[in-house]
């Protein structure tokens, strides 16, 4: 029996192996495609949405590199003979269940200066921004929101909903802001052609990892691991719109309620930065979740009642 388990939980690991690699390659060609379509433009409408195509790709490398990490670990122990625990006996064990995570209704409250949102004076500070929100290797971004001091909030009405999420989930809600300057005219972006893609990504798995490490980190500006977000491989590459991480958070399943909530925070540009925005230094939001044990059968059978006199 232990052996079948074996086998069976063997062959489940090298289907997720193949299908994080398919999804890596698709990623690293969309990022390909981007590029391309970064260096044709013209528009600075389309420059901004190019340029936020190639971050969100690279932190979907990124998360899939890290998902694919824990697959081989996991393949590692079970050659070894032992569970990714370390138990033998964990199948035994009863797995929490998982679940959807939906979140909506996200904004920024701005805190402009009153000479500059009442008065209408100094120069006129407009920025593109747009929203990561992290769960796991599942990765969502938002649209793209022009933002000024005629805004008093930066809005994202979308809800965003993650699938099969554990109950020790981290959402992490990223915003990456970039200057737009309205008087001058659209950047081209002279993005340096790498040979990354390797045609097909290479003759193997080991030579698709490392293709789309090498594409991930060539892209740059991605502050998944709390950093400020700024490369200096992305300065090299990139000249023209650049979006920088402009503050972020991590909500958890101790966030989740009903109704409305206002959440902490952390804003990581200073007033100096040309992409700064006054943020208030909080966001509201809605955040539910629902088990899947809620919406399908958990166990089915019959069931003897026995009266007891």
């Amino acid at each position: 029996i232990w052996y079948c388990m074996g086998a069976l939980e063997k062959k489940v690991l090298e289907s997720k192996d193949g299908k994080v690699l398919q999804q890596i390659e698709r990623e690293v060609r969309m990022r390909e495609g981007a590029s391309k379509l970064l260096a044709a433009c013209s528009q600075k409408d389309q420059a901004l949405e190019a340029s936020k195509s190639l971050l969100t790709c690279n932190a979907r490398i990124l998360a899939l590199l890290s998902q694919l990490q824990k697959i081989r670990k996991a393949q590692i122990l079970e050659r070894a003979g032992l569970r990714s625990d370390g138990d033998p006996d964990s199948l035994n064990d009863a797995a929490p269940c998982t679940g959807k995570v939906a979140l909506s209704d996200l904004r920024f409250p701005l805190m402009w200066k009153d000479s500059e949102y009442f008065k209408n004076k100094g120069e006129l500070h407009r920025c593109a921004v747009f929203c990561l929100l992290w769960c796991d290797s599942e990765i969502h971004d938002t649209d793209i929101v022009m933002v000024d001091r005629t805004l008093t909030d930066i809005c994202f009405e979308e809800p965003i909903i993650f699938d099969e999420v554990g109950p020790e989930f981290q959402l992490r809600v990223e915003l990456y802001s970039s200057c737009v300057v309205e008087d001058a005219s659209p950047a081209v972006l002279a993005i340096k052609k790498g040979t990354f893609l390797g045609g097909s990504l290479g003759y193997s798995s080991g030579k698709k990892i490392r293709a789309a490490f090498e594409s991930a980190a060539g892209c740059g500006s991605v502050g998944g691991d709390g950093s400020s977000g700024k490369s200096p491989v992305l300065s090299s590459l990139q000249r023209g719109p650049k979006y920088n991480l402009l503050a972020h958070t991590t909500l958890t399943i101790e966030n989740v309620l009903d109704g409305f909530k206002t959440h902490d925070l952390t804003v990581l540009a200073t007033e100096d930065s040309p992409f700064w925005l006054p943020l208030y230094g909080n966001l509201c939001c809605r955040l539910v979740a629902q088990p899947l044990c809620m919406t399908q059968p958990v166990m089915s059978g019959q069931l003897t009642v026995k009266v007891i006199t």
